[in-house]
């Protein structure tokens, strides 16, 4: 781990493309999405019901819960349609060497957001 809370999770390849990648960072559920040449993380729990994200589809910078549709944005974590009403949690993300490190700590400047760290 750096002093700005990075660890590397996985190797770049395993996550699929436009698809999703579930992992766990001290405990916390964790959404890998790639899509567009960009990785982002988010918590892997939807704010409405409560199911793995990593589960549903990832389109047009969203990622949809398949249990009632909602959709997530991939770099705010707000949702985009209901039923969902509450955003999720949102994590840094950098690629170095073919690797995926991502901090659960807000960066400088971010905003936290609910249920962060």
């Amino acid at each position: 781990m750096t002093d700005e809370g990075f660890v590397k999770v996985c190797a770049l390849a395993e996550i699929p493309e436009d698809g999703a990648l579930a992992v766990e960072i001290d405990d916390t559920p964790v959404a890998l999405v790639r899509t567009g040449g960009e990785v982002f993380a988010l918590r892997d729990v939807c704010s409405h019901a409560e199911v793995a994200l990593t589960e549903g589809e990832v389109y047009d910078g969203t990622i949809e819960c398949w249990l009632h549709g909602s959709c997530f944005d991939l770099r705010t974590g707000k949702p985009t349609n209901p039923p969902a009403t509450r955003p999720v949690p949102t994590y840094r993300v950098r690629v170095d060497d073919g690797d995926v490190h991502v901090s659960l700590r807000p960066g400088p400047g971010d905003r936290p957001t609910p249920d962060t760290p």
